[in-house]
């Protein structure tokens, strides 16, 4: 996928991990939120997309990836894992390249029944079936499980509009957590390194989005080409 997969697409979740409230241990522990409130086993964020998109009035961005979203459901159910629920993302991403930001529509799917090395195997297949350099999974872990290595945020209240501005005022923001992506109804959505959650929670709140509605949850990511 362009720009949603190395260039991070983002909306991650699996089985396991209790509805607490989620804390981060010691200097981090301010940054406490709730669990997103179900996982499925995982996730797979993916598009067909190979173009580099740098106008956000692009007819391509209209697409609502039908025809995909029944390919890769396909996929999945033929390699032996249960696909769910499918959300529409608006990416929003910057290119160091063009030093300018990008833009991607993409779908995130929820995959049950499936444990990482098929996980890896279905992202594998279609990266090369639609051309990707990469397609991002996420596995929801607990917090203190050795393979845990990232956080989903989501958060109401944003537009992809306020994504594409907090990206060109924060180069922090730009260099670490690249972009990130806002479903239909305004959640934004960030996969980001467990050491970059304060940041996360620094430019979520410069977008104007309410922290105290935000939902952490702990996994692992992987970038599958």
């Amino acid at each position: 996928m362009k720009n949603v997969t190395p260039r991070r697409p983002f909306r991650l979740l699996t089985t396991g991990v209790a509805a607490l409230l989620l804390g981060i241990t010691g200097a981090q522990s301010t940054y406490a939120s709730p669990v997103l409130p179900s996982c499925p086993a995982a996730e797979i964020f993916a598009t067909d997309n190979t173009a580099i998109i740098t106008d956000p009035d692009d007819p391509r961005l209209t697409t609502r990836l039908r025809h995909f979203d029944h390919e890769v459901r396909g996929i999945i159910r033929a390699h032996g894992a249960r696909p769910g629920d499918s959300t529409l993302l608006d990416g929003v991403f910057w290119s160091d390249e063009l030093k300018q930001t990008t833009y991607e529509r993409s779908r995130e799917f929820d995959v049950n029944r499936v444990g990482p090395e098929r996980l890896r195997g279905i992202a594998g297949i279609i990266a090369k079936q639609y051309d990707q350099e990469a397609v991002l999974t996420f596995r929801c872990l607990p917090r203190t499980s050795p393979e845990t290595d990232a956080v989903e945020i989501e958060v109401p209240g944003v537009k992809a509009s306020d994504l594409r501005k907090g990206l060109v005022a924060d180069p922090e923001a730009r260099e670490k957590l690249g972009g990130g992506s806002v479903t239909l109804d305004g959640r934004l959505v960030l996969i980001a390194e467990i050491a970059d959650l304060p940041l996360a929670r620094k430019f979520t709140e410069a977008l104007g989005a309410d922290w105290s509605e935000a939902q952490v949850q702990y996994g692992e990511r992987e970038f599958v080409g």
